[in-house]
């Protein structure tokens, strides 16, 4: 049975320790902690321990997870050797959004946010996947990043 682990990054602390994602309900604590966090420290950067890293020493892969707890919405970022991508809401959204991992922003692209629980979905996914871009959400390439 394949053992599944992604490592997280969402506070300073992290930066030497980041904490270890070994389940859907690791993934769920994960996205509670996001929506109870103080202001600026609502996204992570994932990365999947079940992929080879690149020869550089670096990981091959990222997956950003931004949620935003009064909307109930969240937006997710994939990139890989194919390119990037971040998810595709409905029409009609926010415009352009920014998240912050431990107080850096990030900013997403107009249509980018989705449903709180389509998130943790394809959060689920991407650990389960062993690191693969989730499909269970639309994705968009973004025009600048």
């Amino acid at each position: 049975m394949t053992e599944w682990r992604a490592e997280a990054y969402y506070q300073k602390g992290h930066a030497e320790n980041r904490p270890l994602i070994h389940s859907e309900g690791d993934v769920d604590a994960l996205i509670d902690a996001l929506l109870e966090a103080p202001p600026f420290h609502n996204a992570a950067e994932l990365h999947s321990l079940n992929r080879q890293l690149l020869p550089s020493g670096f990981p091959d892969h990222e997956l950003l997870v931004g949620v935003d707890k009064k909307l109930q919405v969240g937006a997710l970022e994939f990139m890989d050797q194919d390119g990037n991508v971040v998810t595709l809401g409905t029409s009609g959204g926010r415009g352009e959004v920014s998240y912050f991992i431990a107080g850096n922003m990030t900013e997403f692209p107009e249509r980018s946010e989705i449903p709180i629980e389509l998130v943790r979905r394809a959060v689920k996914e991407f650990l389960t996947s062993g690191g693969q871009r989730p499909t269970c959400v639309q994705w968009q390439v973004p025009e600048s990043w």
